[in-house]
Protein backbone atom coordinates (compact mmCIF):
# COMPACT_ATOMS: atom_id res chain seq x y z
CA UNK A 1 0.00 0.00 0.00
CA UNK A 2 1.46 3.08 -0.74
CA UNK A 3 1.75 6.00 1.75
CA UNK A 4 -0.64 8.26 0.10
CA UNK A 5 -3.27 5.26 0.08
CA UNK A 6 -2.78 4.61 3.69
CA UNK A 7 -2.88 8.64 4.56
CA UNK A 8 -6.17 8.79 2.05
CA UNK A 9 -8.27 5.67 4.10
CA UNK A 10 -6.93 7.58 7.57
CA UNK A 11 -8.12 10.57 6.65
CA UNK A 12 -11.55 8.92 5.40
CA UNK A 13 -11.69 7.19 9.35
CA UNK A 14 -11.03 10.59 10.77
CA UNK A 15 -13.80 12.14 8.93
CA UNK A 16 -15.59 9.39 9.51
CA UNK A 17 -15.30 9.55 13.45
CA UNK A 18 -16.09 13.31 13.14
CA UNK A 19 -19.55 12.80 11.25
CA UNK A 20 -20.43 9.78 13.47
CA UNK A 21 -19.39 12.32 16.66
CA UNK A 22 -21.53 14.96 15.36
CA UNK A 23 -24.18 12.61 14.32
CA UNK A 24 -24.38 11.35 18.24
CA UNK A 25 -24.00 14.53 20.01
CA UNK A 26 -27.31 16.29 17.62
CA UNK A 27 -29.61 13.27 16.97
CA UNK A 28 -28.83 10.46 20.04
CA UNK A 29 -27.74 12.06 22.92
CA UNK A 30 -30.75 14.32 23.64
CA UNK A 31 -32.58 11.81 23.43
CA UNK A 32 -31.08 9.13 25.99
CA UNK A 33 -30.28 12.03 28.74
CA UNK A 34 -34.15 13.53 28.04
CA UNK A 35 -35.41 9.91 29.06
CA UNK A 36 -33.20 9.44 31.78
CA UNK A 37 -34.28 12.44 33.49
CA UNK A 38 -37.87 11.41 33.30
CA UNK A 39 -37.39 8.08 35.24
CA UNK A 40 -36.30 10.32 38.61
CA UNK A 41 -36.81 13.62 39.46
CA UNK A 42 -33.97 14.53 40.67
CA UNK A 43 -31.95 13.72 37.46
CA UNK A 44 -33.45 16.36 35.96
CA UNK A 45 -30.95 18.77 37.70
CA UNK A 46 -27.92 16.85 36.11
CA UNK A 47 -29.50 16.50 32.24
CA UNK A 48 -28.43 20.18 31.27
CA UNK A 49 -25.14 20.17 33.34
CA UNK A 50 -24.39 17.02 31.76
CA UNK A 51 -25.05 17.67 27.96
CA UNK A 52 -23.43 21.08 28.41
CA UNK A 53 -20.18 18.88 29.87
CA UNK A 54 -20.78 16.51 26.58
CA UNK A 55 -21.12 18.96 24.30
CA UNK A 56 -18.29 21.20 25.21
CA UNK A 57 -15.43 18.16 25.33
CA UNK A 58 -16.82 17.77 21.30
CA UNK A 59 -15.44 21.15 20.61
CA UNK A 60 -11.70 20.01 21.49
CA UNK A 61 -12.38 16.46 20.15
CA UNK A 62 -13.23 18.26 16.68
CA UNK A 63 -10.57 20.41 16.76
CA UNK A 64 -8.13 17.85 17.38
CA UNK A 65 -9.29 15.71 14.79
CA UNK A 66 -8.77 18.52 12.19
CA UNK A 67 -5.52 18.87 13.69
CA UNK A 68 -4.78 15.41 12.73
CA UNK A 69 -5.97 15.38 8.67
CA UNK A 70 -3.45 18.60 8.77
CA UNK A 71 -0.94 16.12 10.09
CA UNK A 72 -1.52 13.51 7.34
CA UNK A 73 -2.03 16.40 4.81
CA UNK A 74 1.56 17.38 5.68
CA UNK A 75 2.80 14.11 5.58
CA UNK A 76 1.55 13.32 1.71
CA UNK A 77 3.39 16.98 0.87
CA UNK A 78 6.51 15.02 2.64
CA UNK A 79 6.89 17.74 4.98
CA UNK A 80 6.48 15.36 7.90
CA UNK A 81 8.90 17.06 9.66
CA UNK A 82 7.94 20.88 9.75
CA UNK A 83 6.88 23.28 12.09
CA UNK A 84 3.48 22.41 11.09
CA UNK A 85 3.24 18.95 12.09
CA UNK A 86 5.09 20.14 15.38
CA UNK A 87 2.55 22.70 15.73
CA UNK A 88 -0.41 20.29 15.13
CA UNK A 89 0.61 17.33 17.20
CA UNK A 90 0.61 20.36 20.26
CA UNK A 91 -2.42 21.28 19.02
CA UNK A 92 -4.17 17.90 19.64
CA UNK A 93 -1.95 17.39 23.01
CA UNK A 94 -3.75 20.33 24.25
CA UNK A 95 -7.35 19.70 23.06
CA UNK A 96 -6.77 16.05 24.82
CA UNK A 97 -5.71 17.82 27.83
CA UNK A 98 -8.67 20.14 27.87
CA UNK A 99 -11.22 17.10 27.11
CA UNK A 100 -9.29 15.78 30.33
CA UNK A 101 -9.90 18.93 32.24
CA UNK A 102 -13.80 19.12 31.11
CA UNK A 103 -14.07 15.60 32.56
CA UNK A 104 -12.32 15.85 35.14
CA UNK A 105 -14.07 19.43 36.32
CA UNK A 106 -17.62 17.03 35.17
CA UNK A 107 -16.86 14.04 37.98
CA UNK A 108 -18.93 14.90 40.46
CA UNK A 109 -21.79 15.70 38.22
CA UNK A 110 -20.80 11.40 37.38
CA UNK A 111 -20.75 10.70 41.50
CA UNK A 112 -23.93 12.15 42.05
CA UNK A 113 -25.72 10.17 39.20
CA UNK A 114 -23.47 7.16 40.45
CA UNK A 115 -25.33 7.83 43.74
CA UNK A 116 -28.46 8.14 42.39
CA UNK A 117 -28.74 5.11 40.70
CA UNK A 118 -26.44 3.07 43.22
CA UNK A 119 -23.75 2.03 40.32
CA UNK A 120 -20.27 2.77 41.63
CA UNK A 121 -19.08 1.45 38.36
CA UNK A 122 -20.69 4.85 36.61
CA UNK A 123 -17.64 6.34 38.57
CA UNK A 124 -14.82 4.08 37.46
CA UNK A 125 -15.88 5.03 33.79
CA UNK A 126 -16.04 8.55 34.09
CA UNK A 127 -12.69 8.08 35.22
CA UNK A 128 -11.54 6.18 32.83
CA UNK A 129 -13.44 8.49 30.51
CA UNK A 130 -10.97 11.58 32.26
CA UNK A 131 -7.81 9.14 31.27
CA UNK A 132 -8.06 8.24 27.49
CA UNK A 133 -7.35 11.37 26.56
CA UNK A 134 -4.63 11.72 28.37
CA UNK A 135 -2.85 9.17 27.38
CA UNK A 136 -3.49 10.41 23.61
CA UNK A 137 -1.78 13.82 25.19
CA UNK A 138 1.06 12.06 26.31
CA UNK A 139 1.71 10.17 23.35
CA UNK A 140 1.05 13.17 21.03
CA UNK A 141 3.69 15.13 23.21
CA UNK A 142 6.36 12.34 23.03
CA UNK A 143 5.42 12.33 18.71
CA UNK A 144 6.12 16.23 19.10
CA UNK A 145 9.45 15.93 20.63
CA UNK A 146 10.69 13.23 18.25
CA UNK A 147 9.61 15.58 14.84
CA UNK A 148 11.14 18.51 16.69
CA UNK A 149 14.93 16.40 17.09
CA UNK A 150 14.86 15.12 13.50
CA UNK A 151 13.49 18.85 12.37
CA UNK A 152 16.79 20.44 14.65
CA UNK A 153 18.73 17.15 13.03
CA UNK A 154 17.68 18.06 9.56
CA UNK A 155 18.51 21.44 9.81
CA UNK A 156 21.70 21.07 11.48
CA UNK A 157 22.78 18.68 8.69
CA UNK A 158 21.36 20.79 5.98
CA UNK A 159 23.97 23.86 7.26
CA UNK A 160 26.95 22.08 7.10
Amino acid sequence: MTKLASTLFLKAVIVLIGIAALALAIFSLPDVWVSAATESPISKYVLYPGLIGIYATIIPFLFALYQALLLLHSIDSNNAFSQLSIKALRNIAGSAIAMTFMYLVAMPLAVSIADLDDAPGLVLMAFAFACAPLVIASFAAVLQQLVQYALDMKTENGRR
